[in-house]
């Protein structure tokens, strides 16, 4: 239920609101003072506050302040009989979400009780939204271990230049956390971070999708659309799985490399792009030259800085800080009061066969959270993690 304190040093107007309010189906709660409001706003989350301006003990702009360093995303409007303009002005400018003068105008304070409560909604969606679209793209690399910190010395030197980088290693290996490390670190970082999962894309679409194509270059193209190369311009573009991508995609990314010019498909027009190229493969590419699957000349335009990411099996000192983080991003995610591991449930997590890598330890640690008790144990792993 939607929770509403009020904080005002006169009974009447506490009663009045209060009455309205409750019969709009809202928990409300009051104040006599801003010393009382302030404790009940640090042991309660409420959706809006309405705060008086002249009391006594503290003034409700004082109260205004120390709420919002408490509880941030609150919605405070201020009420007043003795404001004017200036001292709205000051209020709103110290945070508050509105400013209504008395004597109130009821329709007016539900309006905007209704509008607080829409915007703090509006501010938890944007948080879950959030959390959702950086799952697993963090750019902080997790570990201590020898192999993780050359690679964290290695992003030091490289991402300042413009230098392409070829990263390799397992399925689920972190290799586009490595690239979005890079691009972070890079002198693009302001600029957009666009990825390409080359594999996903069939082959006969790879071209119109990093490239652009123009309207009618074939049957469903209504209208001209840039590729991922334009929208790059100025940034980075990750290719992901490039050992998957077509020859004559290979070819036309071979010449944007040297040229640093692309051509919609169906165009005849050159367009210039200024990207840097990050590329990363789960496949050995010197086979694939060997096969006939990938062209030699790109490998070797591609891979100027080559970063190889360790399977888990191979880092496994790194699993109780990998622990760690992902048991707190997990419960953030679920709602959960934070969870912890036994230190013989960690030995046991670092003795398990990591196949899937990061990517599978995360699927793991989620599952424990969702179905184990504050404490996991080494019980819990047992039962839980059987390969």
């Amino acid at each position: 239920m939607t929770k509403i304190l009020i904080i005002d040093d006169e009974k009447p107007i506490r009663n009045t609101l209060r009455e309205i309010l409750e019969y709009e189906k809202f928990q409300v709660d009051d104040a006599e003072d801003g010393l009382i409001g302030i404790n009940l706003a640090k042991s309660t989350d409420y959706d809006v506050v309405l705060c008086d301006i002249k009391m006594p003990k503290m003034d409700g702009t004082e109260v205004l302040e120390q709420i919002l360093e408490m509880k941030p995303n609150t919605s405070v409007v201020m009420i007043s009989g003795h404001g004017n303009i200036e001292t709205a002005v000051d209020a709103l400018k110290k945070g508050a979400f509105d400013y209504i003068a008395k004597p109130l105008d009821l329709n007016r304070l539900l309006v905007t009780v209704r509008n607080a409560l829409d915007r703090t909604t509006l501010v938890e969606e944007t948080k879950v939204l959030k959390r959702q679209v950086s799952k697993g793209k963090d750019v902080d690399m997790i570990g201590e271990s020898k192999e993780i910190n050359k690679i964290k010395e290695m992003i030091q030197k490289v991402a300042p230049s413009d230098a392409r980088v070829l990263i390799t290693g397992e399925n689920g290996t972190g290799k586009e956390l490595v690239a979005r490390s890079l691009h972070k670190l890079s002198n693009r970082s302001k600029a957009p971070f666009i990825e390409v999962n080359c594999a996903a894309i069939p082959s006969e679409l790879i071209e119109s999708e990093l490239f652009g194509h123009e309207k009618g270059a074939f049957t469903s193209a209504i209208k001209q659309r840039k590729g991922k190369f334009e929208q790059a311009d100025g940034g980075t573009i990750f290719l992901d799985e490039i050992g998957d991508m077509s020859s004559s995609a290979q070819a036309k990314v071979l010449r944007a490399l040297q040229e640093n010019k692309i051509t919609r498909v169906g165009g005849d027009k050159d367009i210039k792009v200024n990207v840097r190229i990050l590329a990363a493969t789960n496949k050995d590419l010197r086979k694939e030259i060997e096969d006939g699957n990938f062209r030699e000349d790109l490998y070797h335009r591609l891979g100027v800085i080559l970063i190889h990411v360790p399977a888990l099996n191979d880092r496994r000192d790194d699993i109780p800080l990998l622990a760690d983080h992902f048991i707190k991003i997990v419960c953030a995610d679920h709602g959960v009061p934070q969870k912890t591991f036994a230190n013989n449930a960690i030995k046991s997590l670092q003795e398990l066969n990591w196949t899937g890598n990061i990517r599978e330890f995360r699927n793991v640690i989620e599952r424990l959270v969702i179905l184990c008790d504050a404490e996991i144990s080494k019980a819990d792993i047992e039962l839980y993690c059987k390969k």
